[in-house]
């Protein structure tokens, strides 16, 4: 599982120019998936991310997670985070989870962090999306389960 994560000022996707999900300050997490992620990858990639200190405190150091500031979150499915570019210049996707282990895990990923406490806003799993938001900082992170959990 990957995920980029961005601190945001205020985020929000739209699905044929309808928003789905908005969110004012907090993170904007681009979400990937592979066949090989499973329930337990998933809970810790929320955990993870959900703890991560990149919110700054009264010193102006990032030191500092969502929770504490009673941020929001915007989860947007990402496929795209799995191209495979190593041959010419097209990517390739095979890379990618299958649809419907992708999509289920997505949404327990959503339902990881409003376990939480989170509010949990979100795109539309397959559709074409359109996203805006502005980065505070700016400050996005790569978050890669194979990096950062041990399997």
């Amino acid at each position: 599982m990957k995920a980029v994560v961005q601190r945001v000022r205020d985020a929000s996707v739209s699905v044929d120019g309808n928003v789905t999900g908005s969110i004012d300050h907090g993170l904007l997490i681009y979400l990937g998936v592979v066949d090989s992620d499973d329930e337990r990858i998933c809970a810790r990639m929320a955990e993870k991310i959900s703890k991560l200190r990149i919110f700054r405190d009264a010193d102006d150091k990032m030191n500092l997670s969502v929770a504490d500031i009673g941020g929001q979150i915007l989860v947007v499915s990402q496929f795209t985070l799995y191209a495979n570019l190593k041959k010419g210049n097209r990517p390739s996707f095979d890379g990618a989870g299958k649809p419907e282990h992708a999509n289920r895990l997505y949404e327990l990923f959503m339902k990881e962090l409003t376990a939480m406490g989170f509010t949990v806003r979100h795109g539309q799993f397959g559709a074409h999306m359109h996203v805006c938001y502005e980065n505070d900082g700016p400050v996005t992170l790569v978050v890669d389960s194979d990096e950062v959990i041990n399997k």
